[in-house]
């Protein structure tokens, strides 16, 4: 029997005075963090939670969503994490979909109205029961703080099966619609462990990790929230990444081990390259990782110049959570994602599934992945589990070489996926929604390259004869539609889009032209 949140109360018994979560003013000890999340785990058994059920959370990267992340898990539950910049009518698709009967979410900012949005999206889910707010005011009836006040600190949490599901994490389709990877305890605790073993060589004893990448996204979850937790290390928020306050934070805070996408880097550069903190920063930090996309090997180089450390490019989904790394004992390969995890295996393939290693080094194929990592399937999806769960192997969709060392090199994604700034973002998904605008015919979204974010999201329209549709509008009205990563920032009218003989769109054409 296991349940991921020994991770939590492990490093609560060993250092239950130790810092472990840091956000502007607040500092929780381990001791408060557990204690919180057991008020949580018996919040929700008091509600009627059984083990199983479907648990929502929408929390920016604050202390909340560490502490009923886990509380949920304590109890039994099975956490389903939304990203933040969802709309309501995505949450309600994905509340649905889940099956959640009880939602935990954070009431945000003017900036970010995640509990505006969360609620909208919970009054359209009529199968969702519960709805508890966090960050309300503490008089509030519904209420994380009030309903938690008076329960008890202590809690054993509810065995459940290695197998049994912990999280469902939803990610994006080429169906359009987004689909919920089920995560397993044992899927987690086996990626969280193979994180701290595979970089275990550069870290000390205590770390302090600074945390940019939101704890919804299998980067964060994986590198610092159950990576970290289990290590026993301090975890810096930022519930929003500023390259000028990261930098601040990383001397204030002696920071050790940082993780981020390419464009964080390239933020922080700018803000290096003027400051005169870079020596101290320099002294403390021993490990930056990035995720989302390659590094580029220019900023993997100014990065190295400035702090004297190497970043290390890893690779995952989050089907598999993190699946290859950069070894840093080996040798250092810039523009390498690194060697298989422990106990995960990877192989090149062709279209038809036949390894494409046997006919030498440097031959392109489709990454698949098997091993303690890779995700139970989607929840309720079994024709889609049919096609990508293949003998046991994970098709990825995604391009890759190898080296005759072993080192594996990103080609190219899945053919239509743009990667926006480290966030995953499907077209079909795009099309389907502005397909609903009535003054659009036909519309087809791409990725264009963009120096800043990687990729920018474009959308080629064929709009309504005789409408009077603009850019800015349909660009405007995108925004309301969908999160804010999502949305087409580029619109071009066409009186056709290049199309097949069957009638396809040719969207290779459409990003030759660019």
């Amino acid at each position: 029997m296991l349940n991921l949140s020994i991770l939590l109360e492990d490093s609560a018994r060993r250092f239950p005075e130790r810092e472990a979560l840091v956000a502007g003013d607040r500092r929780l000890i381990y001791r408060e963090v557990d204690a919180a999340a057991n008020r949580v785990a018996n919040l929700l058994v008091q509600r009627g939670l059984c083990p199983g059920d479907r648990v929502a959370l929408s929390c920016a990267n604050q202390p909340e969503f560490y502490i009923c992340y886990y509380g949920i898990l304590k109890a039994g539950g099975v956490v389903v994490p939304l990203n933040v910049m969802l709309k309501g009518r995505e949450i309600a698709f994905q509340l649905t979909d889940s099956g959640a009967r009880a939602y935990l979410c954070a009431e945000g900012s003017p900036e970010l109205p995640i509990g505006e949005n969360g609620r909208k999206g919970f009054e359209a889910a009529p199968g969702c029961t519960d709805f508890i707010a966090i960050g309300a005011p503490p008089a509030g009836a519904g209420s994380l703080a009030a309903l938690t006040a008076g329960q008890p600190d202590r809690f054993d949490y509810v065995s459940r099966a290695a197998s049994d599901t912990a999280v469902i994490l939803y990610t994006s389709g080429t169906t359009g619609q987004p689909k919920g990877a089920e995560l397993s305890h044992s899927n987690l605790l086996v990626s969280a462990l193979t994180c701290t073993r595979v970089i275990g060589s550069l870290l000390s004893r205590h770390e302090r990790h600074l945390v940019v990448v939101p704890p919804f996204h299998s980067f964060g979850a994986t590198m610092h929230m159950n990576g970290g937790f289990g290590a026993g290390a301090t975890l810096v928020l930022m519930p929003r990444f500023d390259p000028a306050q990261a930098v601040a934070l990383m001397r204030q805070e002696k920071i050790t081990f940082f993780a981020g996408v390419p464009t964080m880097y390239i933020g922080l550069l700018e803000v290096l390259e003027e400051s005169a903190a870079t020596d101290e920063i320099a002294a403390t930090l021993r490990v930056a990782l990035c995720g989302g996309a390659p590094t580029p090997v220019d900023v993997i180089q100014r990065i190295h110049n400035r702090l004297g450390v190497r970043v290390l490019d890893v690779y995952g989904l989050s089907e598999c959570s993190l699946t290859m790394f950069l070894d840093p004992e080996q040798d250092y390969r810039p523009g390498s994602i690194g060697v298989p995890g422990w106990g995960i295996g990877v192989r090149l393939v062709d279209d038809e599934g036949a390894p494409v290693e046997g006919h030498g080094p440097e031959q392109v194929g489709e990454i698949v992945i098997r091993g303690p990592n890779v995700m139970k399937g989607y929840y309720n999806r079994p024709e889609e589990n049919a096609a990508s769960l293949e003998g046991g192997w994970f098709r990825t969709g995604d391009l890759a070489r190898r080296d005759a060392e072993g080192f594996y090199y990103i080609v190219d994604r899945a053919k239509d996926l743009v990667i926006r700034g480290g966030y995953n973002v499907y077209p079909r998904e795009i099309e389907e929604v502005l397909s609903t605008h009535p003054d659009v015919v036909l519309v087809a979204v791409v990725g264009v390259p963009d120096p800043r974010l990687g990729q920018e999201i474009k959308a080629v329209v064929v709009p309504r004869k005789g409408a009077a549709l603009t850019a800015d509008a349909l660009i405007a009205w995108g925004k309301a539609q969908m999160a804010n990563y999502k949305y087409p920032r580029i619109v071009e009218f066409r009186p056709e889009l290049p199309m097949t003989s069957t009638g396809k769109i040719l969207k290779r054409a459409l990003r030759a032209a660019e």
